[in-house]
């Protein structure tokens, strides 16, 4: 009786092989994905509709376009603190090359030239440059608070400072007009 249970039972090696057999299987049918395959004729039919009519054909809703998504003020505040990092770097490698270029004194005297052109143009050219900076160096400030005081990090308080940082920008840039 012994020996006939002996040979129904595997052997411990055979256990182990098989059992790593399995999980070697479970695991790559787990982290693989089947693929569909396309016939020629829905190949072609594929690319013929265009995206809205697979989707009117699948009765999925079309996913709304940016254009009329309502982007929130926080989303907002990080996006121009974003351009207006990069319009300073434009305008400060603009001056640079203009200084470059046209020689010593160049980038000053167009300054000055803008400055007396008018009260419409040398305020507006003061604020296009004001507001940059202000915006760029208030979000870095607020920034800064954060780093350091992350209990101030919630929802409403980020939105209450992406206000506070468009408002105090707007105001201190607009001082620059009369400077």
């Amino acid at each position: 009786m012994l020996s006939s249970t002996r040979r129904l039972l595997p052997s411990a090696s055979s256990l182990t092989s098989n059992n790593c057999n399995i999980v070697s299987r479970a695991t790559s049918m787990m982290f693989s994905r089947g693929m569909t395959i396309l016939s020629s004729e829905s190949k072609e039919e594929f690319k013929k509709e265009n995206y809205n009519a697979r989707m009117a054909k699948t009765r999925r809703p079309v996913s709304p376009h940016v254009t009329i998504y309502s982007f929130p003020i926080c989303a907002l505040a990080s996006i121009t603190t974003r351009v207006t990092g990069c319009a300073l770097s434009f305008g400060a490698a603009g001056l640079g090359a203009l200084e470059l270029i046209g020689g010593n004194g160049t980038a000053l005297s167009l300054m000055s030239d803008i400055g007396n052109s008018g009260l419409v143009l040398s305020s507006g050219a003061k604020f296009a440059v004001a507001f940059p900076i202000m915006y760029h160096y208030f979000g870095g400030l607020r920034h800064l608070v954060w780093d350091n005081a992350p209990d101030m990090l919630t929802n409403v308080d980020v939105e209450k400072t992406s206000y506070g940082l468009i408002g105090a920008s707007v105001l201190v840039s607009g001082v620059a007009l009369v400077v």
